[in-house]
Parts: structure tokens; sequence; C-alpha cells
């Protein structure tokens, strides 16, 4: 005897009836949950929604926060390389709505670099990364900077040198040892960015590596590393035994 034919029942919850938040109950809605519960009870979603801060016809706050992060692949490391032109082609996503998200995002860095930089003495080349890294990720271009030490090691400020392209940037003697004295400081450690994400060194940063090693001998301002930032890896040429 055939069995009778059984239907399944999908459970259809305001977030997928497109509704206005405003019907949510109060404990659902992002605002009202972060300060209940604080920030870090949200998920990403929920915070990009307050950030949206409204809907647009047929879509609440919640789902266009969704489809601005699968713009980005789910990705918030992607998500913060994209430009408030680029955004405002996401539908729903105007001026005023991009600048937010992308200061937003400005923000953390920001806080990440401060708090990173608070490195009390530079004893590896991975204290030099936790440093930099938040100054240099998700940048499409290269900038050379260089760390300031005093004969204890301890930071006493960093620079940035120059500002260039994909590519590549300059990177000129002239301008680092000039900044290095006025600072009196006793080394320095030179550092530059990668967009494409390889790290390894091409012919030119090892010229100018061994270059402003040279005119550091001199001067009695020693080049302690020179160290190649990536998103996700570092390449150091003291750890290679290069420098």
């Amino acid at each position: 005897m055939p069995r009778p034919a059984q239907h399944k029942f999908k459970i259809m919850y305001p977030k997928e009836l497109n509704v206005a938040l405003s019907t949510w109950k109060e404990e659902d809605r992002p605002r009202e949950k972060m300060l209940r519960q604080g920030s870090r009870s949200l998920s990403e979603t929920e915070l990009l929604a307050i950030l949206v801060g409204s809907g647009i016809k047929g879509e609440n706050a919640i789902d266009l926060a969704r489809r601005v992060l699968a713009e980005a692949g789910n990705d918030l490391a992607v998500l913060a390389r994209l430009s408030p032109e680029y955004l405002c082609r996401v539908k729903g996503i105007g001026e005023a709505r991009a600048i937010q998200i992308v200061a937003a995002l400005e923000l953390g860095r920001r806080r990440q670099a401060q708090s990173d930089s608070h490195t009390q003495s530079i004893r590896s080349s991975s204290d030099v990364y936790r440093i930099f890294r938040p100054i240099l990720m998700d940048h499409q271009h290269e900038e050379f900077w260089i760390l300031l030490l005093n004969r204890a090691n301890r930071v006493m400020g960093k620079q940035m040198i120059s500002k260039g392209g994909l590519s590549g940037t300059v990177a000129d003697p002239k301008v680092i040892y000039h900044r290095a004295l006025l600072a009196l400081s006793s080394a320095v450690i030179l550092v530059h960015n990668h967009p494409s994400g390889n790290a390894s060194p091409s012919q030119a940063d090892r010229e100018i590596t061994r270059k402003l090693r040279n005119a550091g001998e001199f001067l009695d301002l020693p080049v302690l590393d020179h160290v190649i930032v990536t998103d996700h890896a570092y390449y150091s040429f003291a750890d290679e035994g290069i420098l």
C-alpha cells in the first residue's frame, strides 16, 4: 500500500521575510541586542547592518548587509579592500553608506596598529611584522617605512618614507638617514609591503638593502633588518642571513 505523500514545511523567520527590523522582537534587533548583550554577541552581518542603518524597499538592513558581505565573498579582509566607489555598485549602498563602512573598517585597522606599535622592544622579525601588518595590509600600492630604535632596541618611532604604485616605490637613502639622524636613533629596520602577496624580495629589494646597509655602516647607524610585509606572511633579510 503506497505511503501518503510527506510534505516538508519550512519555517519562515523574520530575517527571511524581508520585513522591517522594527517589526522584529526587540531582542532580535541588532542595536537593542548590542545594548543588552554587548558588541561581541552580534554576527558580522548584524554589525554591518548597524552601519548600513536601514534597508531599502523590499529589503531590511540585515538583508542589505548580507548582500554587501556576499560581494566580498563573506571575507572581512576582502571587504576592507573595497573602495567607497566599488561599494556604491551594490544596490542600496549610496555614497554616505559606503563611506561609513570604509571608515569603520579603517578605524578598526588603526586601533590594531596603535595597539601593536606599543611593543616595547624588538626581539625578532615577528615583532616587526606584528607592528606593520595592520598598517600595510589591504593596500593596493607599495609603501616604504623605517622603524627607529634606540640602543636597547626599543621602538622610538616609525616613519613612512614613500608611497608608490602596485609594483614599486622609491627608497631614497638620503631621506631615510636624514630622518633617522634627526630622530637620534641608534639603528633602523627597513619595512615595505608587496601588494601582490608574494613576500620574496626582488632584485631591486636586494640592491637597496645592500646600499642602505653600507650607508648605515659608514654612519654608525646600522640596518638591523629589512622586512617585506604581505597580508598573510613576511620575509626577513636578517632571518635569511642575507643582510
